[in-house]
């Protein structure tokens, strides 16, 4: 397949997981794509493996919480393949705890990293989605923006998200640029083991039970998260704009 053929990418939080997946996925439908994370060596190994598979990626290290990694890391993208057609903001952390237990760090860090990134990221790549009359942005939020005990921090930041996807959609609709996120459920990545792990459970249990509570009897794999990133970033979804995607297997919470 190539949907991507010609179009530029920046995938933020790539090294692993869920932004991993929708890079790979992304390069393998024909996108050159920017992998950025907290180093460049983080990010090398998603590059390597798009090399791998015969795409082209690039890995940026940035702190996109900060504006100045972030107006760096969108030139660097910009020098290596000339132009960004496609911003995903995926980058993430958590910090959980109760609220009685929350320190301010908890609760600054995750907001930043989760939320500002994606602020920071639209608004310096809007300069050349506005500027080419095209661009495609497909933030992550998540099943948690509904609330979940322990992560008030994490489920502000991702209701943030909505918010943000809303009103950007609005804003620069009118310049040819769809903004759209997508909301995982439960999906298998390192970040939901370390959950699991702090309620006190094994991660492979906990994964069953999440599977038995959802409707299609299993839980997400980053790669179902990837498709359907890559559906919104594509041309055949541009009459799709400001919608938050639940990808979560029919989960009702």
């Amino acid at each position: 397949m190539s949907r991507f053929e010609g179009k530029v990418a920046i995938v933020t939080g790539a090294a692993q997981g869920i932004g991993a997946a929708i890079a790979r996925r992304l390069a393998n439908e024909g996108a050159k794509v920017g992998v950025v994370d907290l180093t460049a060596d983080r990010a090398q190994g998603t590059v390597d493996q798009i090399v791998k598979d015969g795409g082209e990626a690039f890995a940026v290290g940035a702190d996109v919480s900060k504006t100045a990694d972030v107006q760096a890391a969108v030139a660097a993208v910009v020098e290596e393949f000339g132009r960004i057609d496609i911003l995903v903001n995926n980058a993430g952390i958590t910090r959980d705890n109760l609220l009685f237990k929350m320190s301010d760090e908890d609760w600054d860090s995750v907001i930043a990293v989760n939320l500002r990134s994606a602020f920071l990221m639209s608004r310096e790549c809007q300069k050349h989605f506005v500027a080419q009359k095209y661009g495609k942005i497909v933030s992550l939020s998540s099943r948690s923006a509904l609330g979940n005990r322990g992560q008030a921090n994490y489920s502000a930041s991702k209701a943030g998200i909505m918010g943000l996807t809303s009103t950007l959609a609005i804003e620069l609709g009118p310049f040819g640029v769809n903004v759209n996120a997508v909301a995982p459920g439960y999906i298998a990545t390192d970040m939901t083991d370390a959950t699991a792990r702090r309620v006190g459970f094994e991660p492979e249990k906990f994964r069953e039970a999440a599977a038995q509570m959802t409707p299609v009897r299993r839980v997400g794999t980053p790669e179902d998260i990837a498709a359907a990133v890559a559906f919104l970033a594509a041309d055949e979804s541009s009459f799709i704009s400001g919608q938050t995607i639940q990808v979560n297997g029919g989960a009702d919470r």
